[in-house]
This record gives structure tokens, C-alpha cells and sequence, in this order.
């Protein structure tokens, strides 16, 4: 599986472009993007222009158990004596990866442990909302009239990146939206010590000290200065959160000025490189995302999965339409999904929803980027119910489910509270064995049946 480049909400897959990756029983994980420093949805705030603007939204989900209190309490009660040390074994070893000793004494320069970076790490909330609130603060009518006005703003740059790149100017606008509120909420950590404190602390050193290693590259490229390079609590930077060693791999100077600016107020190259990161995870120009369909009555469920993929002719021979009643277009062979079951909005995805994937794995996050999109482009809203009386499983709850599909014989070869593959496939088996719709979706319907 490859390593790629951004920083991950979705803690609950891993961390993929954002850096490592896990693969677990329970999921087969792709890359994701970064661990989110974003506040709960729905949080809005005044500009000095007086501009409303909504903050940067990502779904997340906790893979770990919150540490005990003691365990906490010993992180935070670190010394400076120990830290420093760590930090003088570190210059070492990234001395032997070509880092030279004034980068290292500039970059380093007053930073010290940062104990509210652990707290951050260890806290960070479990996603608890639903596909549906998600999305209503992800293409709120707010979220769309400031990217439909950033649009406007940085128009002749982004048409130009557009032409460049080939990945439409509303989605650059959008993966904007959705990690930093176009701009406005991009961090403010100094990423150096951020990434130290990770690295020291262990318990994900190993990535956190390469990317450490690639901030230091940054700076010794003469991208930024140190105090400079600022962004996430865990190192995630700019307009749109590329993590140092995505930086690395697919940052660009648009502006020509000689340096890969994603810092400074003007989101040029911030911009021009989501759209070469877009192109490189393999954007179609033209393609859309996905497009929100209608499935007949009896439709089978089981082929609502990411590895059935049809052409639309194939899928409308079996009754599958957009909403108007119509054939989908032919952009190329592509999959049915359901974010929330049988009850809620079907999509026909095609292989830009990957792209984005590539982004942040999150089913939620790619259809907010693309339906924001497509809405800053003057669509409209998604047309079909969704299942409101449901609510968002806890991380417990979904476990319990594994649990007891498990013990009811239907194996999720593995517990570990994410619904992938392998717990849907077992879902999707105690439905059909219950005569339930087979669509398999975890649901408190679900859980209460189980039980």
C-alpha cells in the first residue's frame, strides 16, 4: 500500500496521507489525509471584513482508547532535560540525512515541549455525526456563497490552475472550504515543535519524526522561515493542510517567485498544489465525482459496494437513474453507494470520488468536497431523504456490533470499531439470513436487532 500526503480527519481509518498507515481486521484502509484541527460543524465566525465564514470541518473518528488519567498526567509532567535530550539525539540522526547543523540550530531555536499538543493527541473527539449533518454544514448555503465569493475573488488563478492541472477550479475551491474555510482557519502551531513533541512522545514517533524531517528539508529549501512554518497541532499546514512530506512530494511555486509559498495570505500555490496532488491521485478533467441516483424497487443491495463497478448503461439496464428519471451519462465504469443504507441518498461514484479519496478516505468528506463543488458551480441540493430518526453510532456501539455479529457466527474478523468491508460483508449476511434489506448499513436498527 503507498505512503501519501496529507493530513488526516479520519483518525478512525489511520493515518494515510497523512502519513502511516493500519490496516486492521475489521477495514482495509486507504490513504487518508490529516489529523483534523477542526471544531465541531456549525461553527461560524465574523471576519475582520465582517465576512461570515464557517470553520474547517472534517469528519474524524478515534482509533485509540483515551489513556488513563495516570498515563496522561506522566506524558504532560515530561521535562525539559528529557525533551532537549531527545532533541539532541535527533539533530544526529537528522544530520545523517543531509539536514545541516544551521538549519537545525535555526529551526529549533526556543522550542520547547509541548504538552497541549499531547493533550490534543490524546483527546481528539470521536465522530459522532451523521452523514447528513455532515454534509449540511459542509455545503451550507454560508460554506457556498464564501466559496462562490473566493471563486470570484481568485478567479483569473484558479482558472489558470484549472487549465495547468486539469482539476476543475470549484473542487480546488472546495477541498479550500472544507480544510481551512477558504483561508481563514489554516493554524497557527509552530509546526517544528508540534512535530518534535509528537516525535519525542512515541506513540506514532516514528511518522511524526519523518515528517519533522521534511519540515526541516522545507526550510533548509528555503520554502519558509522556521517561526513561519506554522499550521495544525499536528503539523498539517496552509491554506488547504498539506502535511511536510505531501509538501514535499507535490508542492509547487505557481507564482514563480522561487518558493512553494502555501503559507502566506495569497493561496496561490496553496491552490495550484491540491490541483497537482488531485492530478497525480489520478483526476479525470470532465468527470464528475459522483452523481445521485434513483434505484428501482427490488434492487439488489449487495451490489451497492466499492468493487461491483458497471458502466451507467449496464447500471440503467438494471433500473439505476439519476434523479430526473434519465440515464447517467457515460464518464466510465463506475459503483453504487449508500452513506446511509438503503433508506438514505444513493450515489453512482466514478473514479474521481478516489481521487479525492486520496485526499481523506472518508466517504463523508469526499461527497462533501464534491457536492459542495458542485453546488459553488450553481447545482443544487441533494434531492433524496435521508433517515433522520437514526443517530450516529458511538465508537462502543459500533464495536458491539462486531461483537455480536461475530458471536451470531457472522464473522467481521476482527473488532475494532470501524465499518469497513469485512464488517459490512458480515452485515450484510445477517440481514439476508434475518430478511432484512441487505444493504449493510450499521445502524442503531441494527445494534437493537443484534441485541
Amino acid at each position: 500500500m503507498k505512503r501519501m500526503i496529507f493530513w488526516s480527519g479520519m483518525l478512525g481509518l489511520v493515518l494515510g496521507v497523512n502519513g502511516a498507515y493500519a490496516q486492521t481486521s475489521g477495514q482495509s484502509l486507504r490513504p487518508v489525509v490529516r489529523p483534523a484541527v477542526a471544531p465541531p460543524v456549525n461553527l461560524v465566525d465574523v471576519a475582520a471584513s465582517g465576512t461570515a465564514i464557517e470553520r474547517a470541518i472534517r469528519p474524524k473518528l478515534r482509533t485509540d482508547a483515551i489513556k488513563g488519567e495516570a498515563e496522561m498526567a506522566l506524558a504532560l509532567a515530561t521535562s525539559a532535560a528529557e525533551f532537549d535530550a531527545w532533541v539532541a539525539g535527533f539533530k544526529d540522526r537528522a544530520a545523517r540525512q543531509g539536514i545541516r547543523s544551521a538549519t537545525l540550530e535555526s529551526a529549533f531555536q526556543g522550542v520547547r515541549f509541548d504538552s497541549d499538543v499531547i493533550r490534543r493527541d490524546r483527546n481528539q473527539s470521536e465522530f459522532t455525526k451523521t452523514i447528513w449533518q455532515y454534509l449540511a454544514s459542509a455545503a451550507s448555503d454560508r460554506r457556498i456563497a464564501n466559496g462562490k465569493a473566493a471563486l470570484a475573488k481568485h478567479r483569473t488563478t484558479l482558472e489558470a490552475i484549472e487549465r495547468r492541472y486539469g482539476v476543475e477550479k470549484e473542487v480546488v475551491v472546495a477541498v479550500w472550504g472544507l480544510e481551512s474555510g477558504y483561508g481563514a482557519y489554516r493554524g497557527s502551531n509552530d509546526v517544528i515543535r508540534s512535530l518534535a513533541t509528537l516525535a519525542y512522545e512515541g506513540r506514532r514517533g516514528a511518522f511524526f519524526e519523518e515528517q519533522l524531517i521534511a519540515a526541516l528539508k522545507i526550510l533548509q529549501n528555503g520554502d519558509t522561515a522556521p517561526r513561519n512554518m506554522t499550521g495544525s497541532w499536528a503539523g498539517a499546514m496552509g491554506h488547504t493542510q498539506f502535511i511536510p512530506t505531501s509538501y514535499l512530494a507535490y508542492a509547487v511555486d505557481f507564482t514563480g517567485d522561487g518558493r512553494r509559498d502555501i503559507w502566506s495570505e495569497d493561496p496561490t500555490d496553496a491552490l495550484a498544489s491540491t490541483a497537482a496532488y488531485l492530478k497525480n491521485a489520478g483526476w479525470k478533467t470532465g468527470q464528475p465525482w459522483g452523481v445521485e441516483v434513483q434505484l428501482p424497487q427490488g434492487f439488489d443491495y449487495a451490489q451497492a459496494n466499492r468493487i461491483t463497478r458497471k458502466t451507467p448503461g449496464a447500471w440503467a439496464r438494471l433500473g439505476v437513474r439519476d434523479m430526473s428519471g434519465r440515464k447517467v451519462a457515460n464518464h466510465g465504469r463506475a459503483a453504487i453507494l449508500l452513506p446511509a443504507g438503503a433508506e438514505g441518498a444513493a450515489f453512482m461514484i466514478f473514479d474521481n470520488f478516489a481521487a479525492i479519496e486520496r485526499y481523506n478516505a472518508a466517504d463523508a468528506y469526499v461527497i462533501g468536497v464534491g457536492h459542495l463543488s458542485d453546488r459553488i458551480k450553481g447545482g443544487g441540493p441533494i434531492r433524496s431523504s435521508w433517515p433522520t430518526d437514526e443517530r450516529a453510532l458511538t465508537f462502543a456501539e459500533r464495536k458491539e456490533i462486531q461483537q455480536r455479529l461475530t458471536h451470531a457466527g457472522f464473522n467481521t474478523q476482527g473488532v475494532d470499531g470501524r465499518i469497513g468491508p469485512k464488517t459490512t460483508d458480515a452485515i450484510r449476511a445477517f440481514q439476508r439470513n434475518r430478511g432484512l434489506v441487505a444493504d449493510g448499513y450499521a445502524s442503531s436498527a441494527l445494534l437493537q436487532k443484534l441485541r
